[in-house]
């Protein structure tokens, strides 16, 4: 047994090493996890179990950071006990791994550092280096390039000075990252060929194929598509070798993105001979589409297999795309309900859910007090008649009686039915537009609406995850009532229809389902008041609120009810994803508007010009804040990619 349990051990050494710290850290499967898990009931309180808890804790940190953290506190809990202080700084590590995870980039840092000055201590410069690798993650994440590179290259220096090649080839590879980001390709190129060569010289294929997969994310955003594509064939190849799913996943989704991308581009260059020698781009638009479809197909397939759902639902996003430029608008719709599903799947629904639910038990109830009226109608007319056969003498008197009666009773059910008739429609117009609701109560279906000139608004609270740990369960959802009663009513005044709320996300649009030339002007004017609203409750309520981002976009969507039962009206498009991708690039107490909705509303407010923002899948877009008196956030600006 022990025997098994070293060699579990000395496999997981292996996979961390191989992958070089926890930026390229990958999903190892269900399998490794429960394997791990399988052995902790048999493991005495010593060091030995100290580390496989910090390889569970390692293990969850892409499918499951919560679970990462709290296997993470138990091996710190034991190494604590047991006054072992590597344990302790590999604990804070992981720990800190996994918040990094979440975004919660405070709680990394202040587990990082605790780790770093035992390493110190301790002279572990392996240990020190990767640490400091992490913290310059860390503000790079936050868009802080210059503090992220004073890291990356002391790193960089310590990792060479103990001739760590491994270390050194990772660090290479972040500073090639943030290069990337600040759109300086040719120095982010250098160092991403430099990490190469260590990696290659090591023979560490799972890393050369992350390397040759950035290089090729350098050639995309340069919209130089041919070599791109190369690379990440190249890339694909390996870690279909290394059975390493995740990166392939990965590699299938930028692949079809340039081949989606070249066929959106306005410039021909691109398909030109001289560009393409190798024929690596399919020259027709046909082919390019269907072969784009197939890698889409098969990097979503892989993330259903191993439950990766942010590549998956970017996936789906982009298989609308290609359907849609190939004419194929039924599966572009159901590809983008597809990937709204995905983006809906980690939160509650419990809103719809409960509104539904009442408006069909009123429902029942109507129907119920209707027969028990009629059944009641039968048994009086056969007791009268009884009555009179017996007590003729009565009939009269009994007669007028029971007819007034019935009078009454049919009076009173028919404001009884006009009551529960008026609450439904009240419940019904909760969860849909007054239009959709008289179709649907007329002809007992509705159709998909094209609306071809609305603003979407998204909302979210920053850190929600970190906000509810300070909070009750009852003072959490107390707290987002009041926020979105508050939103509810300041859309509702502004002429903008609530499409739902997920988990803490808030989701409304401008323009629909009657048309409205104010559309933009009218969210804008929404979104400052929410702001306005959010700083004031903030700097009242303290660590008891949220921090607020908001982003707009301005376009076309698709709009109607998702299937027949619990049914919601919900709106499909590119126009959704954009506006999500506006909010994730904003930044608390920030509103981030696209330029589409910059032009329609520039003559009505003051916006200040970002520049053109790298976003999820979308490439480069110009961006711009709203200027309005608002709370300025100690936070870093935080561009998600």
């Amino acid at each position: 047994m022990r025997w098994r349990f070293i060699f579990l051990l000395i496999f997981i050494s292996l996979i961390e090493a191989s992958i070089g710290g926890f930026l390229y850290a990958q999903k190892q499967g269900q399998g490794l996890i429960d394997s791990l898990l399988q052995e902790l009931p048999k493991m005495k309180e010593d060091t030995n179990k100290v580390n496989l808890l910090v390889s569970v804790s390692y293990s969850y940190y892409n499918s499951n950071p919560d679970e990462g953290i709290k296997y993470g506190e138990q091996a710190l809990k034991l190494a604590t006990q047991l006054k072992w202080e590597k344990g302790i700084a590999n604990a804070n590590n992981r720990i800190g791994v996994n918040y990094y995870r979440e975004s919660d980039y405070l709680k990394a840092l202040e587990y990082y550092e605790k780790a770093l000055k035992i390493y110190e201590a301790t002279a572990d410069k392996h240990g020190a280096a990767l640490i400091t690798s992490n913290i310059g993650l860390v503000y790079q994440s936050q868009s802080d390039y210059d503090k992220a590179l004073d890291y990356d290259f002391k790193d960089l220096k310590m990792a060479e000075e103990i001739g760590d090649k491994r270390v050194a080839g990772i660090i290479t590879g972040n500073i090639a990252n943030i290069y990337k980001a600040q759109k300086k390709y040719a120095e982010a190129l250098a160092y991403d060929l430099k990490a190469l060569k260590i990696k290659e010289a090591a023979g560490d294929k799972s890393s050369i194929a992350i390397c040759l997969g950035n290089i090729g994310l350098i050639y995309s955003a340069q919209k130089d598509f041919a070599p791109a594509i190369a690379y990440e064939e190249q890339a694909l190849q390996m870690a279909e070798e290394t059975g390493n799913k995740f990166v392939q996943a990965e590699n299938l989704l930028s692949i079809a993105a340039c081949l989606v991308s070249i066929t959106t581009d306005t410039s021909a260059s691109v398909l030109k001979k001289e560009y393409n020698q190798d024929n690596i781009i399919p020259k027709s638009k046909a082919a390019r589409l269907r072969k784009a479809i197939v890698y889409l197909q098969s990097s979503i397939a892989i993330c259903k297999e191993i439950h990766v759902l942010d590549i998956m639902q970017q996936g789906y996003e982009q298989l609308a795309e290609a359907y849609q430029l190939s004419g194929d608008y039924k599966k572009a719709l159901v590809a983008s309900d597809s990937s709204r599903v995905v983006m809906d799947s980690v939160f509650l629904k419990e809103n719809n859910q409960n509104t539904v639910r009442i408006v069909m038990q009123e429902e029942t109830k109507r129907m119920l007090m209707t027969d028990s009226l009629k059944n009641m109608e039968k048994e009086k007319i056969s007791a009268m008649k009884l009555r009179h056969q017996r007590h003729y003498i009565y009939f009269g008197i009994v007669g007028v009686l029971l007819l007034l009666g019935f009078i009454s009773l049919i009076l009173w059910n028919n404001k009884l039915l006009a009551i529960e008739k008026k609450r439904s429609d009240n419940l019904l117009l909760n969860i849909l537009p007054a239009e959709i609701a008289e179709e649907l109560k007329e002809k007992g279906t509705t159709t998909a609406k094209y609306f071809d000139n609305v603003t979407v608004l998204f909302t979210d609270f920053v850190n929600f995850t970190s906000a509810g740990e300070r909070m009750s369960p009852q003072e959490l959802i107390d707290e987002l009532h009041t926020c979105f009663k508050k939103f509810d009513e300041i859309t509702g005044k502004n002429n903008i229809e609530k499409i739902k709320t997920i988990g803490d996300a808030y989701l409304a649009v401008g323009g629909l389902p009657a048309a409205d030339p104010k559309h933009a002007e009218n969210i804008v004017s929404a979104a400052l008041e929410i702001n306005a609203f959010m700083t004031d409750r903030l700097a009242k309520m303290g660590s008891r609120t949220f921090e607020i981002r908001i982003g707009i976009h301005s376009g076309s969507v698709v709009a109607g009810i998702v299937g027949v039962k619990k049914f919601a009206y919900d709106i499909w498009g590119d126009t959704v994803n954009t506006a999500a991708r506006m909010e994730q690039n904003s930044m608390p107490g920030r509103i981030n508007i696209s330029q589409t909705t910059y032009e329609l509303v520039k003559d009505k407010f003051t916006c200040a010009y970002r520049g053109e923002v790298e976003a999820k899948n979308k490439g480069m877009l110009k961006m711009y804040y709203v200027d309005s008196a608002i709370h300025q956030s100690a936070h870093a600006d935080e561009l998600v990619s």
